[in-house]
């Protein structure tokens, strides 16, 4: 089994900084890539970010220059350095990995998400 556990959220103001993080723990035999989504209420849940396996990185549009995602392969954790929070950024911020178990078995694996809350 595999788990993902998110913690870092929480209330800031306009223009601060949080830092989310997110560890997965189980049967892991590699993680392909690990990334952050996000759902606002009456929203779409929506990608923030993703990092590969390889360190590849993607961002949705709406978050470049202000959010760095990286990784610690030796943790299997992955981060979520947010700054220049702006009131919009507000959702519940999950974590997600393609994960396999065995070789080429991979499944995709959600956190419980924790909440960002960016008062203005």
């Amino acid at each position: 089994q595999v788990q993902l556990v998110e913690s870092g959220g929480g209330l800031v103001q306009a223009g601060e900084s949080l830092r989310l993080s997110c560890a997965a723990s189980g049967s892991i035999f590699s993680i392909n890539a690990m990334g952050w989504y996000r759902q606002a209420p009456g929203k779409q849940r929506e990608l923030v970010a993703l990092i590969t396996s390889g360190g590849s990185t993607n961002y949705a549009d709406s978050v470049k220059g202000r959010f760095t995602i990286s990784k610690d392969n030796a943790k299997n954790t992955v981060y979520l350095q947010m700054n220049s929070l702006k009131p919009e950024d507000t959702a519940v911020y999950y974590c997600n990995a393609d994960i396999e178990r065995l070789p080429n078995y991979g499944m995709d694996y959600w956190g419980k998400g924790t909440l960002v809350t960016v008062s203005s």
